[in-house]
């Protein structure tokens, strides 16, 4: 559930250039009628490489840039959210797209600025029609694969080396061919999560970051890739949808918690800044001031109320979103079952569905009866719960960081830097994704506390 802003796992259904129109021509009017560029930052004047030049490029600049993702991405849709993936290390590792950097190169004065966010995202969707033009060269069906195993193989082989030019080889190039070869698949109708695994294990983790495949690689990737097509792919048996909130709680019981960093370990930290506060003033601000402002509402209430001690439920959610929401009401816990992902995950609902989020919740406290678990775990677990019970009709990643933020605070913790936290997507049934949040929570509370000890670093 990361933010709709990281390209990785954007699907062909999602970018195919068939399905989302787009004038190349009414770009550059578009990205400067938008919000955030009324209110494009300017480079400030300090050295490259510098503590001051990192630190404005990481909060202000991204923030920025992440605005302006949220704000392309309303106007045009999710296909849009590659323009910043750039070459080698910038903003996105390994993508296809040059004139972009990351905030720190690619921020100048607001005029070039926006000029280029509009060649980014031109770049991004001419890529994506060189390579709808490349699958439509090769129009292969799924019940004659025994026949068109050579033309597949060929298929594969040309895309990986399109990516290998177009991405250079850079850090990380590799995740944005596994995706492109997914997206083949998927578009002559294998289902795409049958399309990832057979990607995946075709390349077998072979690809390396700063190298280019050499020949003998790229056959046989191609060709394990042909071979492990059958012409029933991509059907899938009748029956009910899955229920990512079972699966989820299925792997909740089974993360080893207890395995998390935690920094935390060394006492209640509070810094110069609140990070979270300041997040939400400068992403959420340039979205929209009454967006920031409801947030901001139900961040003050959840420090008094972390403050006095209270216990994580549903009710305690339900008072911030309604401040998250702009709602006259209480916001109610949803009826139906939810979606999330452009569909992809479902989170059922039942009788006790709401009960079942409460039980889960009360396990954030310190002293739950589940026994000693890392306070990175618990607020990561925290907010994975909330996720994937979804349980408000709108706003629910929101919530998700709030209950995140709370957690920490009951325990005397505030962090200066939140980015990266609400920038982040996971899977309801992906099991390593849990401790990996627990480790990014563990990750920004170790640097909060070196920042606060040493305040001009």
């Amino acid at each position: 559930m990361i933010v709709d802003l990281a390209p990785f796992s954007l699907t062909w259904d999602e970018v195919d250039p068939a399905r989302h129109p787009f004038d190349s021509a009414a770009a550059p009017q578009v990205v400067r009628s938008l919000g955030p560029a009324r209110r494009t930052p300017e480079r400030p004047d300090v050295p490259a490489g510098t503590p001051a030049m990192r630190d404005w490029g990481w909060n202000k600049g991204k923030s920025w840039a992440d605005a302006m993702t949220h704000a392309l991405v309303e106007h045009y849709g999710s296909w849009i959210a590659g323009w910043r993936w750039a070459h080698d290390e910038g903003d996105f590792d390994g993508g296809p797209v040059g004139s972009w950097c990351c905030p720190n190169h690619s921020i100048t004065t607001p005029e070039e600025t926006l000029t280029r966010v509009t060649a980014a995202l031109c770049e991004w969707r001419a890529w994506l029609e060189s390579l709808a033009g490349w699958f439509e060269a090769y129009p292969l069906a799924l019940a004659d694969v025994d026949d068109q195993r050579i033309l597949w193989e060929r298929a594969a082989r040309n895309l990986i080396l399109q990516v290998t030019d177009r991405t250079g080889c850079g850090s990380g190039w590799y995740g944005h061919c596994q995706q492109v070869l997914t997206w083949f698949l998927s578009c002559w109708d294998v289902a795409p999560d049958l399309a990832e695994e057979l990607v995946g294990q075709a390349i077998g983790g072979r690809f390396e970051s700063w190298t280019g495949p050499d020949t003998v690689l790229v056959d046989d990737v191609a060709e394990r890739l042909a071979l492990s097509l059958r012409p029933a792919d991509g059907v899938r048996p009748a029956g009910p949808p899955p229920d990512h909130l079972e699966r989820w709680l299925a792997v909740r019981g089974t993360v080893p918690w207890q395995e998390a960093p935690d920094s935390s370990e060394e006492g209640p930290v509070v810094p110069a800044r609140d990070g979270a506060a300041e997040d939400i003033r400068a992403f959420d601000g340039a979205l929209s001031p009454d967006r920031a402002e409801g947030l901001l509402t139900a961040l003050e209430l959840l420090r008094a109320e972390a403050a006095r001690g209270a216990s994580l439920d549903f009710e305690l959610l339900q008072r911030w979103q309604q401040h998250v929401l702009g709602t006259p009401q209480l916001p109610p816990f949803r009826d139906l079952p939810a979606f999330a992902k452009a569909g992809r995950e479902r989170y059922g609902i039942g009788p006790d569905t709401r009960a079942r989020l409460d039980a889960c919740l009360a396990e954030s406290a310190k002293d739950a009866a589940q026994g000693p678990v890392p306070l990175t775990a618990r607020a990561a677990r925290a907010y994975l719960d909330v996720c994937f019970f979804h349980p408000f009709d709108d706003g629910n990643a929101r919530s998700a960081f709030l209950a995140l933020v709370f957690v920490l605070a009951r325990e005397g913790i505030t962090l200066d830097e939140v980015s990266l936290l609400r920038r982040i997507r996971f899977q309801a049934d992906e099991p390593a994704d849990a401790l990996i949040l627990a480790r990014y929570i563990d990750s920004h509370l170790a640097e909060t506390r070196r920042r606060a000890a040493t305040p001009d670093s």
